[in-house]
């Protein structure tokens, strides 16, 4: 019960905090867009995080946790809060003053690719039993080296991109991309430094870097 109210609170807390910075800029809640992509982050969210407190709730709490120790961490989930709140504001106000023609075309087919994006996510989490919103190296954790992980070796931040990348596509600002172009760059910094702390903590870490070559783009980087 503990966990069950402690996750609700966190859902309904991003619930209302996404809400507002898109709505409140929009100047109206009658923005499409903005309830879209509402609707198609905080749904699947729901359903996910009522599986996972049924089938593994001790995962469930990993996820729940997001504080970080590491400076660099900590200045990387800085900037990326920061990105979000640019990007969320942007787009509302680019509803209201219409300052993008976006074809529906574009919003559909981000739409179809965040929703894939939505479901590697898933995924992943599924094949890695030890990933968390936290870079840390757990008691008895070993290198998960098959599936999408034999593919790239941060599958997660593979489909985070691709994910964050979709969002103003969704709700319809091409101004808000401007904002969330930034997430790549800022991913590129979290990986850098996680993989030092694997390959110094982790074992097998190492070795698996040289088995799988590419860190989130297969045949590129």
């Amino acid at each position: 019960m503990k966990l069950l109210l402690s996750a609700l609170t966190k859902f309904t807390c991003g619930l209302l905090l996404v809400g507002l910075l898109i709505f409140l800029p929009a100047g109206t809640l009658h923005y499409a867009g903005g309830w879209l992509f509402m609707g198609m982050l905080f749904v699947p969210m729901l359903i996910a995080g009522f599986v996972m407190l049924f089938k593994s709730p001790a995962f469930l709490e990993k996820r729940l946790d997001a504080k970080e120790k590491q400076a660099t961490q900590k200045g990387v989930l800085a900037f990326s809060g920061l990105m979000f709140i640019a990007g969320f504001v942007v787009a509302g106000l680019d509803y209201r003053f219409g300052w993008s023609q976006m074809p529906t075309w574009v919003v559909i087919t981000g739409s179809v690719l965040f929703l894939i994006a939505y479901a590697l996510y898933a995924e992943v989490m599924r094949e890695n039993a030890y990933l968390s919103r936290t870079i840390k190296v757990e008691e008895g954790q070993t290198v998960v080296d098959t599936e999408l992980y034999g593919v790239v070796r941060h599958p997660m931040y593979m489909t985070t991109i691709l994910l964050f990348l979709m969002i103003p596509l969704i709700l319809g600002s091409w101004y808000a991309l401007i904002a969330f172009a930034f997430y790549p760059v800022i991913i590129i910094v979290r990986l850098r430094d996680e993989e030092e702390l694997l390959t110094r903590e982790l074992p097998g870490y190492a070795e698996y870097q040289r088995k799988v070559k590419y860190r989130i783009i297969p045949f590129i980087w």
